[in-house]
């Protein structure tokens, strides 16, 4: 019959040297050093307590390799285009093309929120928030219906934001060159803000036609086109070109003021950071300098949407409700009568967030693009005369 204890060998096993059957002769075995056999457990196998170390290892290394491919890509793309000076027109085509990829992509991707925006801006009543608004939306039209407006916004945003930052770039250069060195640093405020009214003044026509239709989609349910083209023939069939633009003096009072603030407040805010940084720009790496970038994006779309929100307000009003041969000041002014002073405020919650998202996401991806191409970024310290496609290495670091 088997014993109900343990034997001795199997207590020595278990406990060690703190059995009392643990024998000499096994305590100078154990203390030589055993080899492991194959099917022996491996202590690595089981290092739980180290996973939060490992993962900020593995984060690392793909970080690391991540890196090392964007410098690459970016490398590629510097050495096609060749060096790219300062303000040459190489310069200000760059510029151009980062503000496309800004802000046509950033538009879009916030359809939704503008969408209950622009509805509730004419009605007041229709949505009590953007929760109702989408679970309406989608119960009618389906999760498509969320992004309705959103072909011409990506389009004409994508115009805007090509001709807003080249052409700031383009007049801010232009106006400090007139105003000479050194009132240009005494007065540089004034520089930002006639530079980017110049270039939104001439963003906002290649903008209005695609801003009318989108506004047109989104206020009339159902939508009054399919499309951006669709709603171009409409107009146009209807109204002759001149229809597409009726919607520009209100566009001009709300996006020359928005941008003005954008760019000047945007500036301001990033000098501002840096000041109180220790160091100087130049010591932070390009990651270092797009997370300014998006920081004093974010505080500067939250100044841009409250100055702008009554003229924003009005473009949904105008091109959902001005009346055929109706000037543009007599359908404002009747406008005004029905909403009055807070109807003009209509939605500022909504767009605060939106368009404080948007523009830090346009200025860091605007910055982004410039860093690729090997080029310094927007706000700061005065950037360099010559090219700083060098600094891209601080990367790697």
């Amino acid at each position: 019959m088997p014993s109900l204890f343990p034997s001795a060998s199997a207590l020595s096993a278990t406990f060690g040297a703190s059995s009392p059957f643990h024998t000499r002769q096994q305590q100078q075995q154990q203390s030589a050093p055993v080899k492991r056999s194959p099917y022996a457990a491996r202590t690595e196998l089981y290092q739980a307590w180290d996973t939060l170390e490992d993962a900020k290892k593995k984060t690392q290394q793909i970080g690391n390799e991540v890196v090392k491919e964007y410098t690459k890509a970016s490398n590629v793309a510097q050495a096609k285009a060749g060096h790219i000076e300062l303000y040459s027109a190489k310069y200000y085509a760059a510029c151009t093309f980062g503000g496309l990829m800004a802000c046509g992509f950033t538009h879009w991707a916030v359809t939704p929120l503008d969408l209950v925006k622009c509805r509730r801006q004419v009605d007041s009543k229709l949505y009590t928030g953007n929760m109702d608004g989408w679970r309406k939306i989608i119960a009618a039209d389906g999760t498509r219906g969320i992004y309705t407006g959103g072909s011409p916004t990506f389009f004409g945003y994508s115009i805007q934001g090509a001709l807003k930052y080249g052409g700031y770039e383009f007049f801010k250069k232009f106006y400090s060159d007139l105003a000479g060195e050194e009132n240009a640093v005494k007065y540089k405020t004034y520089v930002y803000l006639a530079g980017s009214a110049s270039a939104e003044f001439f963003a906002d026509i290649g903008l209005c036609p695609l801003e009318a239709v989108k506004v047109r989609m989104q206020t009339t349910i159902p939508p009054f086109a399919t499309g951006t083209l669709n709603g171009i023939n409409k107009i146009v069939s209807t109204e002759g070109v001149a229809g597409l633009y009726k919607g520009l003096y209100p566009l001009w009072a709300r996006q020359i003021p928005y941008t003005m603030m954008k760019f000047a407040s945007f500036e301001t805010i990033v000098e501002m950071i840096y000041h109180r940084l220790p160091g100087q720009k130049s010591d932070y790496s390009k990651g270092a300098q797009t997370g300014v970038a998006f920081t004093g994006g974010y505080l500067a779309g939250i100044l841009c949407a409250i100055v702008s929100h009554p003229a924003d307000v009005m473009v949904s009003k105008l091109n959902s409700n001005r009346l055929p041969g109706e000037g543009s000041g007599a359908a404002v002014s009747r406008i005004y009568k029905d909403i009055g002073f807070g109807g003009l405020w209509n939605g500022l919650p909504v767009r605060i967030v939106m368009i404080g998202t948007l523009t830090g996401l346009q200025w860091m991806i605007y910055d982004s693009f410039k860093i690729f191409m090997g080029l310094p970024t927007t706000g700061g310290a005065a950037p360099p005369k010559e090219s700083v496609t060098a600094e891209l290495k601080s990367l790697v670091k």
